[in-house]
């Protein structure tokens, strides 16, 4: 259990972002610092890890509540950190920078403990945990990711046809407005297309994706309404930090890697070549896991607690945080990576 107790660090960056909020200043970045200063700074001091569960630990903590209550704590502590947020600003007072520190600050949690801990529950076969999953979408306005992520990502990964596969070569900025235009309208695309086998109108309640429109506007409603309509711009700034901060490491999961495509039209099984992991245990942990992200396109109803390390698969030199930061400036990026992605490529055709 105390092994298993290591997964609370992972609050320690909405903690972060309530203390930068409540002491504003150059405290206000908050968990900036957490995930983007000591977290890389931290993972190049300890030792990566390999390790597996054998099959029998692996049974006992795939059933173990624990990790799922870990899960959805985030919903309480997501939403308070956002009121918290929302009551700070409407106080005034607070220089621009302070400003623009909460923003990110709010934004990097909306973005792991929302999008990140939203897209692991939204994987689950039930809808009670799916439900929560969109509960903690919301506030990044990208409910559409529900939709896209599990019927579009998970087939078309790592092929010209999924627009969250960055290209080799493609700059994070090209990237972010391909992958989240992209990703939208397949989500739209996709909604019309299950309604269409159902025999039902794509213009109507059972289109979930018009839900999502109704559901993201109340919730921003509901922000002007509690806390007055200038919050608007607030609430929409820290949903456009989210979900770029999931674009992001989108960008770096994927990075040049493609399927080939076999003379039967068709493109090969996905496999843990076609997706960039990091065995930094920091960073697994303050991602639920996340990086071990092969695993997680082998199966995507694995949950996290038992996602495993494939010796075949692509390694980051740095963890997902580090990385992030390399790929704000893509010269340091594309020389850290392109060479990287080409022996990848190299050892894939050796391997088939």
């Amino acid at each position: 259990m105390f092994r298993d107790a290591k997964y609370l660090i992972a609050y320690i960056a909405p903690l972060a972002g309530y203390l930068g909020i409540y002491y504003g200043g150059v405290w206000s970045f908050g968990s900036i610092y957490v995930g983007f200063v000591l977290i890389p700074i931290i993972e190049q001091l300890l030792p990566k890890s390999t390790e597996n569960f054998p099959p029998e630990v692996e049974e006992k903590r795939v059933v173990a509540r624990f990790f799922d209550v870990l899960l959805y704590l985030n919903i309480p502590i997501l939403y308070g950190l956002i009121g918290f947020f929302f009551y700070r600003i409407s106080l005034g007072g607070l220089a621009t920078y302070e400003i623009v520190g909460m923003i990110c600050n709010v934004g990097l949690v909306i973005g792991t403990s929302g999008i990140n801990v939203g897209h692991e529950l939204g994987h689950r076969s039930n809808a009670f945990e799916q439900t929560l999953g969109k509960i903690l979408l919301l506030p990044a306005l990208y409910m559409h990711f529900f939709i896209e992520h599990n019927r579009g990502h998970h087939k078309n990964v790592a092929t010209p046809l999924d627009p969250a596969s960055a290209r080799l070569g493609e700059s994070l900025y090209a990237f972010w407005l391909r992958s989240v235009a992209g990703g939208y309208w397949n989500a739209w695309q996709l909604e019309a297309e299950r309604l269409k086998k159902l025999d039902r109108p794509v213009v109507s309640w059972s289109n979930e994706m018009l839900r999502f429109q109704v559901f993201q506007l109340g919730y921003l409603a509901a922000v002007a309404l509690v806390w007055s309509w200038s919050m608007l711009p607030f609430a929409i700034a820290i949903a456009v930090f989210g979900f770029l901060m999931l674009e992001s490491v989108n960008y770096i999961e994927h990075y040049g890697l493609r399927r080939q495509l076999l003379p039967t039209g068709r493109y090969e099984n996905v496999g843990p070549q076609h997706s960039w992991n990091s065995d930094h245990e920091l960073g697994r942990i303050f991602l639920y896991e996340l990086t071990r992200h092969s695993d997680h396109h082998y199966k995507a109803t694995r949950k996290y607690q038992v996602l495993r390390h494939f010796d075949e698969s692509p390694q980051l030199p740095w963890g997902y945080p580090a990385s992030i930061i390399a790929s704000l400036l893509p010269p340091l990026w594309f020389g850290m990576m392109n060479r990287r992605v080409k022996k990848s490529s190299a050892t894939e055709r050796m391997m088939a």
